[in-house]
């Protein structure tokens, strides 16, 4: 089906295009994991401003890595997950035998709680995954402190939010490791790919063995001469030091990445711009506006309705279909992870009530937010759904 205004815009530019085909056209090119991937995470670990950033081939699968360097580091146990954000935040926990502990988000951030967190430690819990949804900032000092107090890793997912700031430093730079997406209409693209952050080098070197099969190949010096002498019957070429995935990605996906990276800025100010728009567009006695905006880069433009109103709610979507708008309901990853069929056969848990997330999932939805959006679109369709009440 085609729309008018689609959910996202393929933001592969001619210059991208012609900066890939030039590198393909290069003499004894290399396309599998090489140079350029170095590259690539070297340029991007001084725009986030961190020590380590390895590149791997979708968001999902650093979200695979994270999860299994938690588990090395802490051991199995539990970790504590938002029931709003992408199933690759939960799948993994599940997958690798740890188990999920769902906790209620704030309406105003849409990530889990700093109180919510505190309330679900218990002596089993290991980690904690915040998801910077939609583009907004999740973090706070106390999130930081209480992962510290709790000896707990703190894992930051920023698929949804490259850029967004808190105090001036951008989010994926306060834990201790993060991930990004660069999938199809995320605010930079390498059509397939994501980053795993860490300022740890203990977690940098289990995330390059993660990643390559958990071969030492990729390790330091110092980690290659370590596993050469404690095991000198094996090949160095063939030593698996951990039970890894094969997550790389291609040098054909960097050199877009180093193409885009450059006008990452100005993409997610244009973003930033929109959300204004269409906040100031909505009506406030209607629609929940009252968002923690500051330092935000916004990935989608949310309507989230402030009473539960099932008639209205559709008539709404009704609105937003007859204008060729294309549109997710529930926001992120569809709304309540806890509700998915996935977890039926794993063990998880919620502490608390999910309230604000299964309001926002019976009640909420975004439409796309990208850089070829004018101001009169974005207002134009919020005076259209203010006419709904």
């Amino acid at each position: 089906m085609s729309f008018k205004w689609p959910l996202i815009n393929d933001n592969i530019s001619s210059k991208d295009i012609d900066t890939l085909v030039d590198f393909l056209k290069t003499p004894g090119v290399r396309l599998t994991q090489g140079q350029k991937v170095k590259e690539f995470e070297e340029a991007w670990s001084r725009w986030l401003g961190v020590k380590h950033s390895v590149f791997v081939n979708s968001g999902a699968s650093a979200n695979y890595i994270m999860t299994a360097v938690a588990r090395d580091i802490k051991g199995f146990g539990e970790v504590i997950v938002p029931p709003l954000g992408w199933v690759s935040d939960i799948a993994p926990v599940v997958n690798l035998g740890m188990t999920p502990v769902f906790v209620d988000v704030d309406m105003r951030c849409l990530s889990i709680t700093a109180e919510n967190i505190e309330n679900a430690i218990t002596e089993e819990t290991r980690a904690i995954v915040l998801v910077h949804a939609l583009g907004f900032n999740g973090i706070n000092d106390k999130i930081v402190q209480i992962a510290k107090d709790h000896n707990l890793l703190l894992i930051e997912d920023c698929c949804e939010s490259h850029g967004a700031t808190y105090k001036n430093k951008k989010i994926g730079s306060f834990g201790d490791m993060s991930n990004f997406s660069f999938y199809f209409g995320h605010h930079m693209t390498t059509v397939e790919g994501g980053m795993v952050c860490t300022n740890d080098d203990k977690i940098y070197e289990l995330c390059k063995l993660y990643r390559s099969h958990g071969m030492i190949r990729d390790a330091s010096d110092k980690t290659r001469k370590e596993y050469a002498k404690n095991y000198p019957d094996l090949n160095p070429l063939f030593t698996f030091a951990v039970p890894g995935f094969n997550m790389r990605s291609t040098e054909i996906n960097a050199v877009i990445g180093l193409s885009q990276i450059g006008r990452l800025d100005s993409a997610i100010d244009k973003r930033v711009k929109n959300l204004s728009v269409w906040l100031n567009s909505l009506d406030s006695k209607y629609f929940h506006i009252d968002f923690e905006v500051e330092g935000n880069s916004n990935f989608s433009l949310p309507l989230i309705l402030k009473e539960a109103d099932s008639d209205a709610f559709s008539k709404i979507c009704r609105v937003i279909e007859e204008e060729g708008v294309e549109y997710r309901k529930g926001t992120a990853g569809g709304g309540n992870q806890a509700n998915q069929p996935y977890l039926e056969n794993f063990s998880h848990k919620i502490v608390g009530n999910l309230d604000n997330v299964e309001h926002i999932h019976h009640f909420g939805l975004y439409v796309g937010n990208h850089t070829e959006l004018r101001d009169e679109d974005i207002s134009g369709l919020a005076e259209k759904i203010n006419t709904v009440f």
